[in-house]
């Protein structure tokens, strides 16, 4: 008898990346009322985009009405019926849904496709997996790929079933099926091991990370975060203001990375810029989980730089989808600046329509070309009003014998003028509010 295969060592959810990779996939959108008909039509062409970013073809796509969801199978028996006959017509070899399907009913419908059935998560997880270049993105990576497959494990052992189906004997098939199962507990055993070292490790980058705000905190640098919709931008801002190397595609999720440089405004105010991971619709929970530590830039940041990419047909809704994301990681209240993005691609009446209705939806916004760089001084003056307002211009006279305090206060704050009166030194000087009551209590 053959030897049972292990399951793969790098927990892969999708069985065969490469297989995928030479699939021609059929997009499957659902909606239940015509009012969402738009909607899941944006969707699945977000769907084929996101296909695209991870190298699967799309052969065609399609939209369904279901007036209700079956529990076994997701959509009805009849509309199955009728994907199949679209399927076969169109040679599509693999088959992807656009909302989530559970395990149970990936299994059924590939029982009832005879093609491998997957959703939009494993798509996701695919792209997430491909773009990860950090040790820390990559060991989120491999968490949210670990927590997804261990509820599949049944599903990647039904090989086994069907052989003890089919070999006639009871002894034979008995013993197959006895062998998957135990197969999957030695998976489930080893996989639960994994994520255990995986959340171990990811708790000690989460401690570092801790330590590092503390310092900024303690050094009361003002950090901006740049937040926005997968390719909006993001790096391409960064890479505008301070010149970072950062890695910038026209590809969603050009980078999972989380980036931080210093900058220094025209007012010489020195502030610290974080280029987050992009949003996305249906982020799977298993990715917002698992990169929690790294949208906590956002949550921890004094303020954010919404970017929007003013020239995608959809620019309102991804924006809505980002301001969404940030209230459910509570930072819905910081304080924010809000950046059309893209205005150098402004050729058409589509996009001027629609950088008009951004204007209408975020009165305050900058227009902005991260690409030319026209926009940016207004962004400044933003960020400079920003700061203005959680800042304090006071005197203080400290005893020259405490001259580090003096040092302390010009690297956090702006001065206006400097002057020694007997021994003491009188600064002018503009400093965030909790700065100047914390230099208070030590004199």
């Amino acid at each position: 008898m053959a030897t049972t295969q292990p399951f793969v060592d790098d927990t892969l959810p999708w069985a065969d990346r490469n297989r995928l990779r030479t699939a021609q996939a059929l997009l499957i959108g659902v909606y239940t009322s015509k009012n969402e008909e738009s909607a899941a039509r944006e969707h699945v062409q977000e769907l084929a985009l996101l296909s695209e970013t991870h190298k699967i073809s799309v052969c065609e796509t399609a939209l369904i009405h279901a007036r209700d969801f079956s529990a076994k199978t997701f959509i009805s028996s009849g509309k199955i019926e009728e994907l199949q006959q679209l399927a076969l017509e169109k040679g599509c070899t693999l088959i992807i849904f656009d909302d989530e399907i559970t395990p149970s009913q990936q299994r059924n419908l590939e029982e009832e496709f005879k093609l491998p059935v997957i959703d939009r998560r494993e798509v996701i997880l695919g792209v997430f997996a491909d773009r990860a270049k950090s040790h820390e993105a990559k060991l989120q990576v491999e968490l949210a790929r670990v927590q997804y497959l261990i509820p599949r494990l049944k599903r990647m052992w039904t090989h086994l079933s069907r052989q003890a189906g089919g070999g006639g004997g009871m002894s034979g098939g008995g013993y197959l099926k006895g062998e998957g199962e135990k197969q999957i507990e030695i998976d489930r055993r080893i996989l639960k091991r994994r994520q255990g070292q995986l959340q171990k490790e990811i708790d000690e980058i989460e401690r570092y990370r801790v330590t590092q705000r503390a310092l900024r905190e303690k050094n009361a640098i003002p950090v901006f975060a740049i937040v926005g919709y997968t390719n909006a931008g993001k790096s391409s801002l960064l890479r505008l203001l301070t010149g970072a190397d950062v890695y910038i595609e026209d590809m969603l999720f050009a980078t999972l990375d989380t980036t931080t440089r210093r900058f220094t405004l025209p007012s010489a105010q020195e502030v610290l810029l974080i280029d987050t991971v992009g949003f996305i619709r249906k982020l799977p929970h298993q990715l917002v989980a698992a990169f929690k530590s790294t949208l906590e830039e956002a949550v921890e940041a004094d303020f954010l730089i919404h970017l929007i990419d003013s020239s995608h047909p959809n620019a309102l809704g991804q924006a809505e989808t980002t301001v969404h994301l940030l209230k459910e990681l509570h930072a819905g209240q910081t304080p924010m600046i809000t950046v059309i993005n893209k205005i150098d691609l402004s050729d058409n009446e589509q996009q001027i329509s629609m950088i008009q209705k951004l204007k209408i939806a975020y009165p305050r916004s900058v227009l902005l070309s991260a690409k030319t760089g026209e926009g940016v001084d207004a962004l400044f003056a933003e960020m400079e009003l920003l700061l203005k307002a959680g800042r304090e211009r006071l005197e203080l006279l400290i005893p020259q014998s405490r001259y580090d305090l003096v040092l302390e206060a010009k690297k956090n704050g702006r001065v206006y003028s400097e002057e020694y009166r007997d021994n003491d030194v009188v600064l002018d000087i503009e400093l965030p509010k909790g700065e100047a009551q914390r230099l208070r209590s030590k004199f």
